[in-house]
């Protein structure tokens, strides 16, 4: 099929009625993430896909039918990389939601590199610009520039988990007691794995993956299990392979299909963590959710189905009823 079949004015309906929030009595504890509410189940947990955008650590608005994109785009690479390493997932029993299985996590978030990119405080990038050479144990020479394709390959830059992420070494988890080296070397072998699958299939769909951030944990038999979400245009980094090259040598950003678009809007309005924040209207809402759309549909290959009722709360009470906790 030809990929970008979803224009602005078939959004444009959907501008007032985006999935903000939910608020569900029977399905157990609530957690409220960035993107996503997090209803708990003792031993299993359930994930709703909200429309809320994120960006440097604050919620700014609403995408239209991004939930939808983001929980789908998820669940298809889910079964893409299913023999790679085991995941979480139970079932999709919405199109906003999966039902998963609770895991211990790792305190910490695995994320692999392909290009110096970025535009966050711990992104490779913004910590070359300034001077850092040892970023999270790998060494990056002189001489490089923004967006180059690293020369050493792909390499594993860790963060911790919290209010403020922070970048880490290997070795650094280990002496945390945050991984056992054994644990370590597992993990580390999976990202690996799961981001060359990565590669492979976006690149057959003329994309780059240029990062990703992977969460993981320990199932009940002790398996190491990929979790949360993979492969998403919120984890990860994509550019179009095309046009890439001749960007790069013209110092230009590459065209993307992820929400670094959105940080770099903010940034070229002033916004970096703090400062007078811009307004978002309607047709940069309109934008950011073009580009959700258009990754799922060139990434699977399917045809994004836009919803005939707008009433996702609605739908979600029902498709969840079995669910339900009392």
């Amino acid at each position: 099929m030809t990929a970008y079949t979803i224009s602005p004015e078939a959004l444009r309906p959907f501008l007032s009625t985006t999935l903000e929030a939910t608020d569900f009595k029977n399905l157990g504890s609530k957690y409220v993430g960035k993107v996503r509410d997090v209803y708990s189940q003792g031993n299993r947990s359930i994930l709703i896909a909200t429309d809320r955008q994120s960006a440097f650590d604050i919620n700014w608005c609403s995408i239209p039918l991004k939930g939808q994109a983001l929980n789908q785009i998820s669940a298809w690479w889910f079964e893409q990389v299913s023999d790679v390493i085991p995941n979480h997932i139970i079932a999709v029993p919405d199109e906003n939601a999966a039902v998963v299985k609770k895991l211990e996590m790792l305190k910490v978030e695995i994320v692999v590199r392909a290009y110096l990119a970025g535009s966050t405080g711990t992104s490779a990038w913004v910590n070359y610009s300034k001077g850092v050479r040892q970023f999270c144990g790998n060494f990056l020479p002189d001489g490089l520039v923004k967006n180059q394709r690293l020369p050493s390959g792909p390499i594993l830059t860790p963060t911790t988990k919290g209010e403020h992420d922070e970048p880490v070494s290997a070795a650094e988890i280990i002496e945390r007691g945050l991984a056992t080296p054994a644990q370590w070397e597992e993990i580390q072998s999976k990202a690996f794995a799961l981001f060359r699958r990565g590669q492979e299939i976006a690149a057959a769909r003329g994309l780059i993956l240029v990062d990703t951030k992977y969460e993981m944990g320990y199932d009940e038999r002790g398996t190491l299990t990929l979790a949360d979400e993979v492969h998403t245009p919120d984890s990860s980094r994509y550019w179009i392979a095309e046009s890439y090259e001749s960007r790069l040598r013209n110092s230009q950003e590459p065209e993307s299909l992820d929400k670094e678009f959105f940080r770099l809007w903010l940034r070229e309005r002033g916004f970096e963590y703090g400062g007078p924040r811009p307004q978002i209207d309607d047709e940069v809402r309109l934008m950011l959710a073009i580009k959700y759309l258009n990754l799922y549909e060139r990434m699977t290959g399917e045809r994004f189905i836009i919803p005939r009722d707008p009433d996702v709360l609605g739908r979600l009470e029902k498709n969840l009823m079995p669910y339900a906790i009392s």
